[in-house]
């Protein structure tokens, strides 16, 4: 999960080589942390969030054919 969200993010961005992404895994819940440049969290929400929607929705998926849960979370 946190290496197709890693090429997702950084197709998306200008500066890829400052992509991180922190994975915090719990018992039943995954939780994603990703750091971009400041001018690139844009780009990553997209207009109205449709972007970080579509990126949370695949992760979901992936994680409750898991029996988990799956956050995305864009940090500053």
């Amino acid at each position: 999960m946190k290496a197709l969200l890693e090429a997702i993010a950084k197709s998306l961005v200008d500066a890829p080589n400052e992509v991180q992404i922190t994975e915090i895994d719990g018992e039943k819940t995954i939780i994603f942390e990703l750091r971009c440049n400041e001018k690139d969290i844009g780009k990553i929400i997209g207009k109205s969030g449709k972007t970080v929607g579509a990126m949370r929705t695949l992760l979901s998926s992936i994680a409750a054919k898991q029996g988990r849960k799956a956050m995305l979370e864009v940090v500053d």
